[in-house]
């Protein structure tokens, strides 16, 4: 690989080098062969649906969903104009929340996903020792001879925090073994937790990529343990597709259809992908050309950007442009991006763009103040997405492909927050404050954002 050569194809990396904001719109390619539908969605919606039972004797807080494990939409005007006045933009249409911080066990869009794939295993188990079948009241799973059963597995995960979070507290609840591998970017609270729920915490020295080369290794040669591969599992990718099937009824709720009149905008927080990349699927399935999605990245870490744009994805890295992958955004911190999700939706993936550390809580502060919701930095990053929607070459792409802007429904996902403790909250919140002067907004929020 040569990256000067990869620098005089795409310009736009120099702006990934030198950190600063990108909104790259993605001119697409080739039809991809998809290897899932919506028939794989429906599929693991009725497997959620079955867990239900167990979920809410488990998990007394999901009782009042009866088990189903959903956040809210919110609708908030407040920081929408508060996002106008920082970026000095008029933003179009309306602006929703998708509170994935508040999802019940975990308080992160993790749970999605993470939770999900750990039930398809334990039914995969339980059905397969004749224990169980499709058509019980899986409720029965809190029984002491399903503990048994599942007490001789030991399930393995990498991660950052939140994915590790997720497994970890869903996985002790059936009797799994459970071995977290952390890398250095995790929070020490996240740990905590983890560890007072009987989770094995490992942690590492270096990044995520080398959490999960050590999850992966130690699960290899044992047949009673199982890895959960962030970077390449379809249960994980499926377990977040649900949640669009979970948002059209919140829509539809409020009398929201997507249409060529009325287009679908998502802003999705991006790690190394699943989660958003499954989100994406589900709403490409629901809403196709009437849906936008976006992911944002923090500017020390744009390594889904950067798969995309070099037609590269796994095979290149943000250490290949010498760019430190070193941010706040803790769940956001990959250097290199899923293959499976960026082969996947390389045609479904609208654009992609990325922010400072800073910009982030600067951000969290101001939905704080106008909103009165509690995010952690990386939940804020969807909406930089927002913003860039009405800068630079989106608006004359948009009147060139006669999307109307105008009169967009704009979701940013909030991927999590509730779970962070006060003490941690109030140092966010803090040093949002403290870059609100007049020098710091010219400084961080007043640049150009640069595009194709």
């Amino acid at each position: 690989m040569n990256i000067n050569e990869l620098v005089e194809k795409y310009p736009i990396i120099k702006n990934l080098q030198k950190e600063q904001n990108i909104f790259w719109i993605n001119p697409k390619g080739n039809n991809v062969t998809k290897q899932l539908d919506m028939s794989n969605i429906i599929d693991a919606e009725q497997r959620l649906k079955r867990f239900s039972p167990f979920i809410s004797k488990v998990f007394p807080e999901t009782s009042i969903s009866c088990g189903i494990i959903e956040s809210p939409l919110k609708e908030i005007p407040n920081m929408k104009k508060s996002l106008e006045q920082l970026y000095n933009v008029n933003i179009g249409g309306k602006l929703f929340l998708k509170c994935d911080s508040n999802l019940p066990v975990s308080g992160s869009i993790k749970a999605r996903g993470g939770i999900y794939e750990v039930l398809k295993f334990a039914e995969e188990i339980a059905i397969k020792s004749g224990m169980l079948k499709y058509d019980d009241d899986y409720s029965a799973l809190t029984e002491d001879k399903f503990k048994k059963l599942f007490s001789q597995y030991t399930i393995l995960v990498g991660s950052t925090g939140n994915l590790g979070l997720s497994i970890g507290m869903m996985s002790s609840a059936f009797g799994f073994k459970t071995v977290v591998h952390m890398s250095n970017d995790a929070r020490q609270w996240k740990k905590d937790l983890l560890r007072s729920r009987g989770v094995t915490v490992v942690e590492h020295p270096g990044d995520y990529q080398q959490a999960v080369k050590q999850g992966r290794e130690q699960s290899k040669n044992d047949q009673y343990s199982y890895f959960i591969d962030d970077e390449n599992s379809k249960n994980l990718f499926l377990g977040y597709s649900v949640a669009a099937l979970r948002l059209k009824n919140q829509l539809d709720d409020l009398g929201i259809y997507p249409n060529d009149s009325t287009p679908l905008f998502v802003h999705l927080p991006c790690g190394v992908g699943g989660g958003p990349g499954g989100i994406t699927f589900g709403i490409k399935s629901i809403w196709s050309d009437n849906s936008y999605c976006i992911f944002a990245e923090p500017t020390h870490a744009p390594c889904m950007a950067l798969g995309l744009i070099t037609g590269l994805h796994e095979n290149i890295s943000t250490n290949d442009i010498n760019i430190p992958n070193h941010t706040e955004a803790d769940g956001l911190a990959v250097y290199s991006p899923s293959g499976f999700v960026g082969k996947l939706l390389q045609n479904d993936i609208d654009a992609c763009c990325t922010l400072s550390d800073e910009e982030m809580f600067i951000m969290l502060s101001l939905i704080k103040d106008a909103e009165n919701i509690k995010l952690e930095p990386s939940a804020l990053s969807g909406f930089i997405g927002v913003v860039g929607c009405y800068k630079n070459e989106f608006i004359k792409y948009s009147k060139d492909h006669n999307i109307n802007i105008e009169n967009a429904v704009h979701i940013v996902w909030a991927t999590g927050g509730s779970m962070v403790p006060e003490q941690e909250m109030e140092k966010y919140y803090s040093r949002g404050k403290s870059l609100h002067s007049k020098e710091n907004i010219e400084k961080y929020c007043s640049h150009q954002i640069f595009s194709i």
